[in-house]
């Protein structure tokens, strides 16, 4: 890989890292739906007037909305506003074993030793970080563990589904999310226009970083690297995102770094390294 694109990916590793720790600080300032919400809406707005896609393609785009953009999306930022950075960034790295699962499950796909034994680390993994101090009830395990399995059942079907253009689909799929998870906060939350009124940088960051940064800027550069490069190459790359958001999380945040963290993570990272790195392609084999 060109030294130019490697430091590509590293700009777009330390965006997403980044993510994470502004979502934290975000939840702190607004509500979670309520800033899932406004996110949607900023990314729909300057998407959708300039990625316009066929009407057949709509209920597809619907269907998307539910389990990316409110099962994955909504569910991650609630997730993250109780439990610590560096341990959500690691728990939602399981929608890769998740989407593995389904696509034996649902589309027949061969279970290699390999990947078997990634999936075996993975959930391992899990359980550790669990026993650890990290996460003090089980609800923002499970919120989290949810996420990840949107995310999972949004791949399986993108891979099915029509071909969209990336930023086309993120841009679609927010605009259709924004009554599902707008709803939700009317619903659970409260003091809306209070909220916003007192939200500062934090909050107003938070929904300008998530929307235009990691969502638009990274993304779209990400898919530029897909189509110069392999996705073995890359994953290496992706797997670093987690381990940069633990460490973002010790230095901005003062989270605690334990054995649990350090044990558990490692081997949900080196799971899914297992299940996505091609290693003879990666070593050009």
């Amino acid at each position: 890989m060109p030294l130019r694109d490697l430091l590509l990916g590293l700009v777009i590793v330390a965006i997403w890292a980044l993510n994470i720790i502004v979502i934290k600080l975000g939840v702190a300032e607004l509500p979670p739906l309520l800033l899932t919400t406004l996110r949607f809406i900023l990314v729909a707005a300057l998407l959708v007037p300039f990625h316009p896609v066929a009407r057949h393609q709509l209920p597809f785009l619907v269907m998307i909305s539910a389990t990316f953009g409110t099962l994955h999306f909504a569910l991650l930022f609630i997730g993250l506003g109780q439990a610590e950075a560096g341990t959500g960034a690691l728990l939602v790295q399981m929608g890769t074993p998740f989407a593995t699962l389904l696509a034996v499950i649902f589309l027949g796909e061969r279970l290699s030793a390999k990947r078997l034994a990634g999936l075996v680390l993975s959930f391992g993994g899990v359980v550790v970080l669990a026993g650890g101090p990290s996460l003090p009830s089980p609800l923002p395990m499970a919120l989290l563990l949810l996420s990840a399995f949107g995310w999972a059942v949004s791949q399986l079907l993108i891979k099915k589904g029509p071909n969209i253009a990336p930023l086309a689909l993120a841009g679609w799929t927010a605009l259709f999310a924004v009554p599902q998870v707008a709803l939700g906060s009317w619903w659970f939350e409260h003091d809306h226009m209070s909220a916003m009124a007192a939200a500062g940088w934090f909050g107003w960051g938070a929904v300008f970083y998530t929307a235009v940064m990691s969502s638009i800027v990274a993304y779209g550069l990400w898919y530029g690297l897909l189509r110069r490069h392999p996705v073995s190459r890359l994953a290496p790359l992706s797997l670093l995102v987690p381990a940069g958001a633990v460490v973002l999380g010790i230095v901005l945040l003062g989270e605690a770094l334990n054995a649990h963290i350090l044990i558990g993570g490692a081997m949900v990272l080196a799971g899914v390294a297992l299940i996505v790195i091609r290693f003879r392609a990666l070593f050009g084999r």
